[in-house]
């Protein structure tokens, strides 16, 4: 085990929250409290630069992005689950949507599509691939082993990183779909929880986080290419 990975390994699950949940909370914040105060340029701009500063900072707390099978081969899977993905995606949420939609101006466009093709994958995927489903497997492994404190015990005693790459439970699916889920908009439910339930089977079959996050990029920047050529602009 290479030094790095020793390092990795002493940490708590606990002590990872932070490094997993803040650039995450950051973009959350930035959307949420500053939405109506500044220009969605300024707000897409800020989320870039913060975001993607606090990636670079907790980095060296991320489990791998790769895993034991090609790294070429977990890409096209990744793209093609992503166009899987976005088909899914218009297809639950356009019911719900409406019609119509103010449309953006071209720079405010093109910098939400960077930051939704880029930035957005790595941290989601990173929180709830990475950290909420490798949680919830270890939390779900204590619950079996009739411990008395299972989610503390996954808290303390357990370090994501000791996860094998694929493991997974029926609870970690079920789990990681539903925090992904309370963090879109209530008419984006439906295709949240698909699209949670497939990045879930998707980490099962390539093993690695790689493919899923190629799959978000590619969906993300499909439905932001699709709004704009189909001025769907609701779904955005």
């Amino acid at each position: 085990m290479s030094k790095m990975n020793k390092t990795l390994h002493t940490w708590s699950n606990r002590e990872l929250i932070i490094p997993y949940a803040a650039p995450y909370f950051a973009y959350v914040g930035i959307a949420s409290l500053l939405q109506d105060k500044i220009s969605v340029e300024l707000n897409y701009s800020l989320k870039l630069v913060i975001v993607t500063a606090l990636l670079v900072w907790a980095w060296r707390w991320y489990i791998p992005l790769t895993g034991p099978r090609s790294r070429r081969a977990s890409c096209l899977w990744g793209v093609g689950f992503g166009l899987v993905g976005l088909v899914l995606w218009c297809g639950l949420y356009r019911p719900f949507a409406g019609d119509g939609g103010e449309a953006w101006s071209f720079s405010g466009f093109i910098l939400r599509m960077v930051t939704a093709s880029l930035v957005v994958p790595v941290f989601e995927e990173l929180m709830m691939r990475g950290f909420v489903f490798r949680l919830a497997l270890q939390w779900d492994e204590f619950r079996r082993q009739k411990a008395k404190t299972p989610l503390l015990d996954a808290l303390e005693e357990a370090n994501i990183n000791d996860v094998s790459p694929g493991a997974w439970s029926v609870p970690a699916v079920l789990i990681s779909t539903v925090v992904f889920t309370v963090g879109h908009t209530v008419p984006e439910w439906p295709a949240a929880i698909v699209y949670g339930i497939l990045m879930s089977v998707l980490w099962i079959m390539r093993k690695d986080l790689l493919s899923c996050i190629v799959a978000h990029g590619v969906t993300n920047l499909g439905l932001a290419l699709y709004v704009y050529f189909t001025g769907s602009w609701a779904l955005w």
